[in-house]
């Protein structure tokens, strides 16, 4: 085999490398060598373009939220102009046409496996060996395949790589947004990932698999940056978080591909359970912060990508893992360097503290709770400062900041707020995201001409289904709320015409929208527009549409519509809240 011994492996590697040199990667087609015994395994593939807090949160509230209560004021009000007048239809999906052209920068790995041999107990054999995966791409030869290179299929190509050119420069994309806690690798960096024979499987799964549907929006802002930026470099360098990853793979894996037994079952909460152990000792050295809090972060996040919701293995509730999470970060003083770069554009914001942010916001919305970091992201929104959350997940800082506040807002109205002075707040927070509003053919195609996917009009059009969405919300909080008003129906119309200008399908982004759909789905009628629409596009996602957090909101909204219906064809208005819901299910879910 060619990585039995080291010579073998670098002699491989020295014609990988000038095969690539010759054959000029950027410039040639992309079908693949036919693999023969000396060939390296490969993992190229190509990412898609496309219950409780502490109890010692800080629930003030800043004085700026103080305004008269008006009687005149409409809380439920929304714009009178038609934003979505313009609306083109996306064309098919393009990238899948082309699955071989790389989307991002390429690299290897290299995996050590280790193999130790017993006789009564006792180390008799210890076993190394590396073998690499690259996500560099050869083109064939023009007589390798068998086939000659025709003329047209040259035409292709240039119009292709054209093509790319030319949606770069509509959409210049800004590759420094975040300050990575491992820099970034570069070209000819080879990571080295220290993995047991018997789990080599899981990494392969969790790298080929789940990588690319961790952060859809950062790798489409940044394309590739998901993998050699924040996982490639944690894997190699972070053992808690190399455990954290394989569990959730074999978790992916076992949904996926429907296995089941007490194998895999077993690979699942080994890791979990050695994560854990890791954190444990980790924490009580008081040590390796940074590595800790990325850890921890993954083990509350990852899950969001994976699992069917009638998973049934132990685990401890997202929520318990923040409260160490807001530890860490405390202690690693982040949220005051995130204030200290308010007055620098150009600052690179911690993706730790970002990714800490978006877990913050919307898992308070879980729970009913105020945001750990609520005051971080009000000084940030006076000083219309950005920490990056548009760049990760796809909807403008301003409007998080803004679901912030509501969450604040409801925690206070669930512990008693007077009525009138619930009303004044919701006002003011309804005046601001009317301020939010985009101006008339705002929303348009996130496809350019060449069917490439235009990060920034996305980036347009996931903030409007987030403000339809935080509206949405924020009218949940009116005493006596119906969701039969007209106002209501209306605003979740409003969400389900900003769907059209999302992608669907598998490189959709239907997964980086859970929380919106959730909201406005909790509060659709039977006859509702939004019904049809998550249908039909759950159906165009395919069984992708069963796991992870997309799959958890549809199994809870079919419970939450069959409860409302049911109600209403009795003549109660009163409905179910989609929270309620989860705890009859026995539910801690993050759905974001």
């Amino acid at each position: 085999m060619w990585w039995s011994n080291n010579e073998q492996r670098r002699q491989q590697k020295e014609i990988i490398k000038n095969i690539i040199k010759r054959t000029k990667l950027n410039e040639k087609t992309n079908q693949p060598l036919p693999t023969s015994a000396n060939t390296p395994p490969s993992l190229c593939h190509s990412l898609p373009t496309t219950t409780t807090f502490s109890d010692h949160v800080d629930r003030t509230r800043s004085a700026s939220v103080d305004s008269q209560f008006s009687n005149e004021f409409n809380f439920n009000q929304i714009p009178s102009h038609d934003y979505f007048s313009s609306s083109m239809m996306p064309p098919p999906d393009f990238a899948s046409a082309h699955p071989h052209f790389p989307m991002f920068q390429p690299y290897e790995v290299d995996i050590k496996t280790e193999t130790q041999t017993f006789i009564n107990d006792i180390p008799t054999q210890r076993d190394s060996s590396i073998s690499t995966f690259s996500t560099y791409q050869i083109p064939p030869t023009p007589h390798s395949s068998g086939f000659a290179m025709h003329p047209t299929e040259s035409w292709v190509q240039q119009d292709y790589y054209e093509s790319r050119r030319e949606s770069l420069n509509e959409e210049p994309l800004d590759f420094h947004s975040f300050e990575f806690p491992h820099g970034p690798f570069t070209p000819t960096h080879q990571a080295i990932i220290d993995v047991d024979d018997s789990d080599r499987h899981l990494l392969d799964h969790f790298v080929d698999k789940v990588l690319r549907l961790i952060f859809p929006i950062l790798d489409v802002n940044q394309h590739g940056s998901a993998g050699h930026d924040v996982v490639l470099p944690a894997l190699e360098k972070n053992k808690t978080y190399l455990h954290c990853c394989l569990s959730i793979a074999a978790l992916h894996m076992k949904a996926t591909e429907r296995i089941q037994g007490e194998h895999i079952d077993n690979d699942i909460m080994r890791h979990r359970y050695a994560t854990i152990s890791e954190l444990c000792e980790a924490l009580n050295r008081d040590t390796d912060h940074d590595q800790i809090l990325e850890a921890t972060l993954g083990m509350i996040f990852f899950q969001c990508s994976v699992g069917r919701p009638e998973d049934s293995l132990p685990d401890i509730p997202w929520h318990q893992h923040f409260q160490a999470a807001t530890s860490l970060v405390h202690k690693l003083d982040l949220p005051r360097h995130l204030v200290d770069l308010n007055a620098h554009t150009d600052a690179q914001p911690p993706f730790n503290m970002t990714l800490t942010a978006w877990i913050d916001i919307l898992g308070a919305t879980m729970v009913g709770r105020v945001p750990s970091f609520a005051d971080t992201y009000r000084e940030k929104n006076m000083a219309q400062s950005a920490m990056g959350l548009a760049d990760l997940m796809g909807c403008d800082d301003r409007v998080m900041y803004l679901i912030s506040e509501i969450a604040c807002l409801e925690a206070m109205a669930l512990e008693g707020m007077e009525p009138m002075q619930l009303c004044s707040h919701i006002r003011y927070l309804g005046d601001q995201i009317t301020a939010m509003d985009p101006g008339v053919g705002t929303l348009a195609s996130a496809y350019s001409s060449t069917g490439a996917i235009r990060p920034k009009q996305l980036r347009k059009n996931m903030t409007a289904v987030f403000r339809c969405a935080a509206r949405i919300y924020l009218c949940i909080l009116v005493p006596d709320f119906d969701r039969y008003s007209h106002s209501i129906t209306t605003l979740v119309d409003g969400l389900v015409q900003a769907m059209e200008y999302i992608p669907a399908g598998p490189e959709g982004f239907d997964r980086s929208l859970v929380w919106p759909l959730l909201i406005a789905g909790s509060v659709s009628l039977p006859e509702s527009s939004f019904r049809n629409m998550f249908h039909d596009r759950c159906l165009r996602l395919g069984e992708a549409s069963d796991f992870g957090s997309l799959g958890r909101i549809k199994e809870l909204l079919k419970d939450v519509w069959r409860t409302n219906d049911i109600a209403f064809s009795r003549g109660e208005r009163q409905s179910i809240h989609w929270r309620d819901a989860m705890r009859q299910k026995g539910w801690d879910y993050l759905l974001i």
